[in-house]
């Protein structure tokens, strides 16, 4: 059975405390309606994109508000951090949380960063390749050099990385190593293939993914997708309007109106009869063992968020159990 999840990039339109203090709540309202899993995003430096750099640290408080809701990154920038650093807060947090922690990484999509960490974004491959391999080696009880073996031990979270990508040879490396496959809620359209649909660029990554994974080990794809879910058309439609205006991943057609937006940014808006009807068209859900829902790059005010969770939870999750109930995790 596929899991459910809620995603977070905490960009209420608030100063950074009190938007770290809606997104525990929107968390908190995600577990209390049976979301399965829970996931934040790691942006440095520019508040517009996203509101958290440092992931670990939050979750753990979210860890000490809530009790079964699984927490996930999503994803850590690992070129930027020290792996072994990484490794020792991800085990302190594993334990903290009852063993909850889910880690997603990937390279890092914003090469104005690096600079502030003395990295060049050009090497961000290799880096990220290499600080990967530090942390299956520390969660796996491997030397870390002189002697030194990562305390605490934490070798279930060897199992619980999942690495993001854009790319078939992304999927090929996510699944060579068994790790979990992210997918992202949207994309930018390859030359010569401007126009063609999320599940269409995503198919081949997947199947890349698939051919690569080790046999006998279970597969696991993470699908992330914008979601906004109101109680009329035309509340959703009006958000989405204000929140979806920037230039996307297609390009928009001139004169275009809100269904054109939406359609860019491959977002699912509108009643829960209309997000049920949208994501039924989406293939890529029947491949998933995890569907994560976010609202970016809507971002309606804090309480729609929480009305969007509760009919995702009641009305739009359980319309979808034919398409997600074969799927295992």
């Amino acid at each position: 059975m596929t899991r459910i999840g809620f995603f977070t990039r905490v960009l209420d339109d608030a100063p950074p405390g009190e938007r770290y203090r809606l997104a525990v709540e929107q968390i908190e309202h995600a577990e209390r309606l049976g979301f399965d899993t829970a996931w934040v995003a790691q942006h440095h430096f520019d508040g517009d994109e996203g509101g958290l750099p440092a992931p670990l640290v939050f979750l753990s408080h979210v860890a000490a508000r809530t009790s079964r809701i699984r927490l996930g990154t999503g994803i850590i920038t690992l070129p930027l951090e020290h792996p072994v650093r990484v490794a020792e807060d991800a085990a302190v947090l594993d334990l903290l949380s009852g063993g909850r922690l889910e880690v997603g990484v990937g390279g890092g999509g914003t090469p104005a960063s690096f600079p502030a960490f003395g990295k060049d974004p050009a090497r961000r491959g290799s880096i990220y390749a290499d600080h990967l391999q530090v942390l299956v080696d520390a969660w796996s009880g491997k030397d870390l050099g002189g002697g030194n073996h990562l305390y605490p031990a934490a070798p279930t979270l060897a199992d619980a990385i999942w690495e993001a990508t854009f790319s078939v040879a992304g999927g090929e490396r996510a699944g060579r190593a068994g790790n979990g496959l992210m997918l992202s809620r949207t994309q930018p359209r390859p030359e010569g293939a401007r126009h063609a649909t999320l599940a269409e660029i995503q198919k081949p990554i997947v199947d890349a993914y698939y051919a690569n994974l080790p046999s006998g080990v279970a597969p696991r794809i993470m699908v992330s997708r914008t979601a906004f879910v109101a109680d009329t058309r035309e509340e959703a439609l009006h958000w989405a309007a204000e929140g979806l205006s920037g230039p996307g991943p297609r390009q928009q057609p001139d004169g275009g109106g809100v269904d054109d937006l939406i359609a860019t940014w491959d977002a699912h808006v509108g009643t829960p009869e209309d997000v049920i009807a949208s994501l039924r068209a989406d293939p890529t859900l029947e491949r998933a063992t995890d569907l994560v829902f976010q609202v970016h790059s809507i971002d309606p005010p804090h309480e729609l968020i929480l009305r969007s969770i509760e009919l995702l939870a009641t009305e739009v999750a359980p319309a979808l159990e034919a398409i997600l109930e074969g799927n295992t995790a």
